[in-house]
């Protein structure tokens, strides 16, 4: 008989655009008793995470929950739960996660059409203004921060002109939300979703969203087509009925109203964990907590600029949660990272498609986003790059980002100063 040994897990130091370290409250909530999903103690902690949810998405709307699964789950429920046989989707896409938005939405029959720019810009909100005028989309889909790119696009002028032309609007804030500002209902935006693995600072695994009465009218005409109202499909022949059951928003909505539908068996402990990663959002407040991002993303670019490097892509549509480097000719970039894991526990990212092998992906989301983690990424990254043979400047990336820290004190998060 083979006697497995426990489980160890080594310490990691995790600077990835996602998943990032958890809080560690999050963690001990998870621990709790395991309720009955229709326990009136856990149904009030439903009821408590929407209001939650609410105020950290900054709306109004009275839709707002989590999905199970990962943040594609709940993006594919949004756009599965909205889009037919044959409707319109416009897609502006400026990297890899708009494409993920194009496969998506044709595989639930959406009728596609793409707009691009070169990976590492973004594009001129007339131009997508122009199209959606032109062309008359059913929805336009879209991500607000791209972390293939690390760069975060203007939704405001955007979700006007999608509400003026009548078409709704649909964005990815899965690398945003919690870290940036993001106004769902200021921006004309119908439905968001996002995740729990980034600037949540909780461990994958649920994909909260919220969307207004404009597309919950759309899901409840198709959830009439399913009881039967307009027979089984329409005149043209196409099945209006939802596809998905597990992702079928218009029962979801039902299993988190008061009519508590048995739709699906609930993750008890991860909706603990949302609970608390809520709770200590709030209590830092978001202004606290995005100036906290604002701060660690200046001081990690001062310092990867004193020693030498270059950060890839337009400046101006930069994210705060991400930060991407190009990587020094003739520098082996898997190796580095492999160094950075296998010598210091640190963790970051490589990229996708034209920009793999091109550039470092360093995140500052969330929990791991603190002065400790940046200092100590900065030398250990220029430690390993020395190994490496790369020429850098020695010695000034930890004191660049030190005076930027300097000039304004590091807000302290869960007890850690930084």
């Amino acid at each position: 008989m083979i006697r497995q040994k426990p489980l160890h897990v080594a310490p990691r130091t995790i600077m990835t655009p996602g998943p990032v370290e958890a809080e560690p409250s999050v963690l001990k909530a998870m621990s709790s008793t395991v309720l009955g999903q229709f326990d009136p103690d856990f149904t009030s902690v439903m009821n408590e995470v929407m209001v939650m949810l609410r105020d950290v998405l900054q709306t109004g709307n009275h839709w707002a929950y989590p999905v199970d699964g990962t943040s594609r789950a709940g993006i594919e429920a949004m756009l599965g739960s909205v889009i037919e046989e044959g409707d319109r989707v416009l897609i502006p896409a400026f990297g890899r996660f708009g494409f993920l938005l194009k496969e998506i939405c044709e595989r639930v029959g959406g009728d596609v059409k793409m707009l691009t720019c070169e990976w590492g810009e973004v594009f001129e909100p007339s131009e997508i203004i122009g199209e959606i005028q032109a062309w008359q989309p059913k929805v336009v889909a879209m991500v607000h921060g791209d972390t293939s790119t690390g760069r975060v696009h203007p939704l405001k002028e955007i979700g006007e002109a999608c509400r003026s032309n009548d078409a709704l609007f649909i964005v990815d804030a899965v690398a945003t939300v919690a870290g940036m500002d993001v106004r769902p209902d200021e921006w004309c935006i119908d439905g968001l979703i996002t995740g729990t693995q980034k600037c949540l600072s909780i461990p994958s695994g649920l994909a909260p969203l919220t969307y207004n009465d404009r597309i919950e009218a759309v899901i409840q005409e198709r959830k009439s087509v399913e009881a039967g109202i307009a027979a089984a499909g329409d005149p043209s022949g196409h099945d209006r009925r939802i596809r998905s059951n597990y992702l079928d928003l218009s029962q979801l909505q039902d299993y988190w109203s008061p009519k508590r539908l048995n739709h699906h068996t609930e993750a008890t402990a991860m909706i603990y964990g949302l609970h608390e990663g809520l709770r200590v959002i709030l209590e830092e407040t978001l202004e606290a907590r995005f100036e906290r991002h604002r701060l660690n993303e200046q001081a990690l670019t001062a310092g990867i600029r004193a020693m030498g490097l270059e950060l890839f892509g337009d400046p101006d549509a930069k994210l705060t949660t991400v930060t991407c480097i190009r990587i020094p000719e003739g520098t082996d970039g898997e190796a580095v990272r492999r160094q950075l894991l296998d010598d210091y526990g640190i963790e970051i990212a490589s990229s996708f498609g034209p920009l793999h092998g091109k550039i470092w992906r360093i995140g500052t989301m969330g929990y791991s986003c603190q002065k400790r983690n940046v200092l100590i990424t900065l030398n250990a990254l220029e430690s390993v790059l020395t190994h490496q043979g790369c020429k850098v400047h020695k010695g000034t990336a930890a004191q660049a980002a030190l005076e930027v820290y300097h000039q304004k004190k590091a807000p302290e998060i869960t007890g850690i100063p930084g």
